[in-house]
């Protein structure tokens, strides 16, 4: 027993001796930072670091900025509707619409046998939530404004609603597209680019951060050195050769993930499904467009011919 008591006191005096060195080391580290920042330091007393680390810090510091630029605009294809009309106001209607249905499932279900309106019970499935993006919208607008006025007296021969259905027609195909497209960018492009973000350039980003704070603990030691008693001398300079050795090998780490991140083909491969993606959704629009144009355009040309006809007589 003990042999365990003491086995438990000299783990906890390792322990605790391992914390206040690290704390020593971080306040010392702090220490040294803040004299370089008030320009309490001369250059001279400031390692150097090697070229070769610099340039990649320059890199990669390009490589994070490039990054950030691209996703501060992408990051809008996490949310559908980015291009959504914002005057457009349609939740109360779908409410209303989402509430009969729900209604009617709950009579269904609770009121049998009640003395309701005929059909009032028949179970009707909750429609989805319509998809709110500019294609989708211009669908749901010229169907809408193609319907008021084909529904009216010699409504049939009217060659605007004519022209306005033809145009919701593409506009459906064009918003089947847009939500592939949204589907494609996310998982092709915008989560892996987040991920390369956050993974290998945040690693390579802490090991400057150690290489930053390895050279602060030298440059402290160092300092400790120069004032340091005769009587200290020995353990001195022995603290500089640590903090030395340490620094040389964070730097190296740091050299190695940073030319990894640098080496990396996926925000490539990421960039061209993003193209991929765009150009697809691009083609498909063309082509519902023009496949309706030109029956547009006859519908405007007769238009044009009839009025002008008109204003002869």
């Amino acid at each position: 027993m003990e042999g365990w008591k003491t086995l438990q006191t000299g783990i906890a005096g390792l322990n605790l001796g391992q914390s206040a060195n690290k704390f020593a080391k971080g306040f010392t580290s702090s220490v040294q930072a803040t004299k370089e920042r008030l320009g309490q330091v001369s250059q001279e007393e400031i390692t150097e670091l090697p070229q070769e680390y610099k340039d990649l810090e320059a890199r990669v510091d390009a490589l994070r900025n490039a990054h950030l630029a691209m996703l501060k605009i992408t990051k809008v294809y996490e949310t559908e509707a980015y291009d959504y009309p914002v005057q457009v106001q349609e939740s109360l209607s779908e409410l209303s619409t989402n509430l009969g249905a729900g209604f009617q499932n709950f009579a269904a279900t609770n009121l049998k046998g009640t003395p309701l309106s005929p059909g009032a019970t028949s179970p009707r499935p909750v429609l989805e939530a319509p998809h709110k993006t500019l294609p989708h919208a211009l669908t749901r607008a010229s169907h809408s404004a193609s319907q008021m006025l084909v529904s009216t007296p010699a409504g049939d021969s009217s060659k605007l609603g004519k022209a306005l259905a033809l145009y919701a027609q593409a506009n459906e195909t064009i918003s089947n597209a847009r939500i592939e497209h949204d589907s494609v960018v996310q998982q092709g492009y915008l989560h892996p680019w987040q991920t390369t973000l956050s993974t290998s350039i945040n690693v390579a980003m802490k090991a400057r951060q150690a290489v930053r704070t390895s050279r602060l603990e030298l440059d402290a030691a160092k300092q400790s050195l120069k004032n340091a008693s005769p009587a200290r001398q020995e353990q001195a300079r022995l603290e500089v050769e640590n903090a030395e050795d340490d620094l040389v090998q964070k730097t190296e780490v740091a050299i190695t993930l940073m030319k990894t991140v640098l080496e990396n083909p996926e925000p490539l491969k990421n960039l061209n499904e993003l193209v991929k993606a765009q150009l697809s959704l691009y083609s498909a629009a063309a082509e519902a467009l023009s496949g309706v144009q030109g029956e547009i355009e006859e519908l405007s040309v007769a238009a044009e011919g009839e009025y002008r006809k008109s204003r002869d007589h």
